[in-house]
């Protein structure tokens, strides 16, 4: 009985700890960070970093010393990073990483992978409301609030898929856009699911929480040593798990491991272009430019692919 339940549990396990969650998804992170930062670099006339800068940093961060500083809940300052990138690696679990099916599925798990997304900006909030800093808590105040004008435009458009699908299950829709380009006929969802994306990872023009001209890193600024080093990596890996839902949702699918690398890629690209056009928003402008019209737009896509449903039945 006890090889029967050790056999059974290896899948999982593995699935867990090396694909498609786990080291790969770590590596993957790393690798399209690189990429991000190259990209980027490029297009402002600069070198940019060796291909082996971001793990050389993870590596550098994971041998220093974590600092405590004084005043704050341990357990919580300690714990936050690990829920934040545990979080991020649970989600890829439902998700068509690579292009393969996703290893879990159930109804509904779309919802279930949206709020996993959603922990690292939550635990990055918490991170800096939780020490005595003022830059942290400044920082925290803006990724708390910027949560606000993002998550909900976001959510909203990656819901899209899910309605004409008619499932909230990630391999219905993934089986159903496998064969239509949706940013054809939602270019309205496509668009805030790419800007919602640059929010959540906070990316240029929605650097404000961690705007180091201001608030030296942010919610971070008291981190050092492993605590940082987690908070990085989860980053890196909601990346590729956004860029892979939005692929599989709005450019015909991630049918294979080729096309899940060319389609990422584009949109990386496609990321880093807006990245390098524009400045950074402040607060007040995120906020008060992305809720308002952010929802908007995507209510407005609702509302066409609506009509057009019933049009067509």
């Amino acid at each position: 009985m006890g090889l029967h339940i050790t056999m059974e549990t290896i899948p999982s396990f593995f699935a867990i700890l090396i694909f498609p969650s786990g080291l790969f998804l770590l590596v993957a992170g790393l690798a399209y960070e690189w990429a991000d930062r190259k990209l980027l670099a490029q297009l402002q006339n600069r070198i940019g970093p060796r291909w082996f800068q971001p793990l050389a940093d993870v590596l550098k961060l994971m041998a220093k010393e974590e600092i405590v500083p004084d005043g704050v809940n341990v357990p919580l300052f300690i714990g936050l990073p690990i829920i934040a990138l545990a979080g991020a690696l649970t989600a890829a679990l439902y998700v068509p990483i690579a292009g393969l099916e996703p290893v879990r599925s159930f109804p509904g798990d779309l919802i279930v992978t949206l709020y996993l997304l959603s922990l690292l900006t939550l635990c990055i909030g918490l991170a800096g409301s939780n020490t005595m800093d003022r830059f942290s808590v400044v920082g925290a105040t803006r990724t708390l609030t910027q949560l606000i004008s993002y998550e909900a435009p976001f959510l909203l458009a990656m819901l899209g898929p899910a309605i004409v699908a008619g499932s909230w299950q990630i391999s219905s829709i993934t089986t159903y856009t496998s064969e239509r380009w949706l940013l054809l006929a939602q270019p309205l969802g496509f668009l805030v699911a790419i800007v919602g994306l640059m929010g959540k990872l906070e990316m240029p023009p929605f650097d404000a929480p961690e705007a180091e001209t201001e608030v030296v890193a942010g919610a971070l600024t008291e981190y050092s040593g492993r605590g940082l080093a987690l908070f990085h990596l989860g980053k890196g890996v909601e990346m590729v798990i956004g860029l892979t839902l939005i692929a599989a949702f709005y450019l015909g699918g991630v049918t294979s491991p080729l096309l899940f690398l060319l389609k990422t890629l584009a949109l990386l690209l496609l990321v880093v272009v807006l990245q390098a056009l524009f400045t950074r928003l402040r607060i007040d402008q995120t906020v008060g430019l992305w809720w308002r019209y952010g929802v908007l737009l995507v209510l407005v896509q609702w509302l066409i692919v609506i009509i057009g449903q019933r049009l067509v039945s």
